[in-house]
This record gives C-alpha cells, sequence and structure tokens, in this order.
C-alpha cells in the first residue's frame, strides 16, 4: 500500500466503494459518552488519541491512564491541532466553543444531537430550516463536517463493533457536503469495527436526528412501554446492542418525515 500508517487499510463499505482510512491520530473534543466510546475502540485498534475538554487536560489524567500509552490529554485547540480526524463529543448547545482556526482544513465528525430545553432553544432548528450539522459546519466554516456516531449510544458502539466482513457487522449513517471527508469517515468507522451508508448532505441529516425511525431505537430494539422520559434515557445506556445492516439503515432513513426537530420528550 506505500503507507506505513498505524491503522492504514483499505476497507470495504456496504456502496462497493473502495476506503482507505490514513487517520493514525483521533482528536476528541469533549468527552461525552460517543466521544469516549470512540476513544477506547480506537486505542484498541492501534490509533493515537488525543483527548480533551473544557475543563483542563489535567482533568482527564485516570481517563488517559486507563487508555493507556497511545492517549495523552491536551487543551481542545492541540487535540484539533494534532487530530487527522476530529470528533467533537460535546453538547450541541457549546459547538461554538470548537476551535475555529486550528480546525481548518480537517475533518470533524459530529455526533450531537438537538435537544431544547425551556431555557435554551434555537429558532432555526425549531423551524427546521436548517439541521443541527449545518450550524456545525456555519461555525466551522474552514472545516468539513461529517454527521456520524449520533444514533447509537457508548454501550451499542462498544457492542456492536466487529470485524470488517463479519455476519451481522452493523452499518452506521453518514451524511456531509464533502464526499472525500465521508470516505476519511467511513475508512475510520470500519477500523472501528462498522459498516457505512452514505445517505446525502448535511441538509439530509434530519432523517437520523433524534424522533425519527433510524435514530438509537434500531440499535438498541423496542424499549419497554410507558417509560418516563428519564428512565427510556436510562434504558437506552444501558440496552444490549442489535445489529442493524446496511439495507436497514437505508430502509429506515427513506421512512422518516421531518418533524419537530431536536428530542421531545414531554
Amino acid at each position: 500500500m506505500g503507507h506505513s500508517h498505524t491503522g492504514c487499510r483499505n476497507a470495504g463499505n456496504p456502496n462497493g466503494e473502495q476506503t482507505e482510512v490514513r487517520t493514525t491520530t483521533l482528536g476528541v473534543i469533549g468527552t461525552g459518552a460517543v466521544g469516549l466510546a470512540v476513544a477506547h475502540r480506537a486505542v484498541d485498534a492501534g490509533l493515537n488519541v488525543v483527548l480533551s475538554n473544557s475543563r483542563g487536560p489535567e482533568t482527564l489524567a485516570g481517563l488517559v491512564a486507563e487508555l493507556g500509552q497511545r492517549a495523552r490529554a491536551a487543551t481542545p485547540a492541540e487535540a484539533a491541532s494534532a487530530g487527522d480526524l476530529i470528533i467533537a463529543s460535546m453538547p450541541l448547545a457549546a459547538h461554538e466553543q470548537l476551535p475555529q482556526a486550528e480546525l481548518v482544513g480537517k475533518t470533524v465528525i459530529d455526533p450531537m444531537n438537538y435537544s431544547p430545553r425551556p431555557d435554551w432553544k434555537i429558532p432555526e432548528l425549531d423551524s427546521t430550516k436548517v439541521t443541527s450539522s449545518e450550524l456545525v459546519q456555519r461555525h466551522l466554516a474552514g472545516a468539513r463536517v461529517v454527521k456520524a456516531l449520533q444514533c447509537l449510544g457508548m454501550k451499542q458502539l462498544v457492542d456492536l463493533s466487529l470485524p470488517a466482513g463479519a455476519p451481522h457487522r452493523s452499518a452506521l449513517p453518514l451524511f456531509g457536503d464533502d464526499p472525500d471527508a465521508k470516505q476519511e469517515v467511513a475508512g475510520l468507522l470500519d477500523v472501528l469495527g462498522f459498516d457505512t451508508v452514505d445517505l446525502g448532505t448535511l441538509a439530509d441529516s434530519w432523517r437520523c436526528e433524534p424522533n425519527t425511525p433510524l435514530h438509537a431505537i434500531p440499535y438498541v430494539g423496542q424499549p419497554p412501554s410507558g417509560l418516563a422520559p428519564k428512565d427510556f434515557v436510562a434504558w437506552i445506556k444501558e440496552a444490549p446492542g442489535v445489529p442493524v445492516p446496511a439495507a436497514q439503515v437505508k430502509e429506515l432513513a427513506a421512512a422518516a418525515v421531518r418533524g419537530p426537530a431536536g428530542f421531545q420528550m414531554s
């Protein structure tokens, strides 16, 4: 192959294309559940990880020790500079804290979901004029944002990870405006244990937002009936992963109807 990068290999996907992951260092900005799960899987796959959060590198010492020699802590700006590929694992409400200058030219994975609260809403999202990932892309005008990893939790990300070509391997949806960036993310997700399905642009990413058929439920199965919102979230965090093949991802995305944006928990 002519590359000596750790974790670099050709990766197939259900669309029949070949991807090549060149990611050797993953920058993690924010240590939300998805970012932590991705960091663990990346280290297991032989990648280096640079972790950061809003509270400072010293608060990540325990996590770095747990992950081992391939991990180190840094500031968000340093993680953005160091990473070949970046994941923004933070609340959407904090997306404007993402370092703009250091992310110019970088591919940024956006797993963030809109969760409006009585004291915090985004009218543009409530009116469905734009998707949350389009807002993130607007903030990171010099970066290439790819929506991914927004529809499953930390436990499912670990449970469902399987080697390329394994039976019952799950597929994850991808959305983005830059084809090369989507290929880059598909290559990383293949190394992390997942097939991918390209479902269009950032404007199309509402098809996997909360309250659509593709979000969360397919990857955990049907929850018990009558759960209060808080109990529903707790149940999903603990539920074993359920495999979702590429064909099912395509069917569920096609069945989506655009309704109110964000988690509607009332």
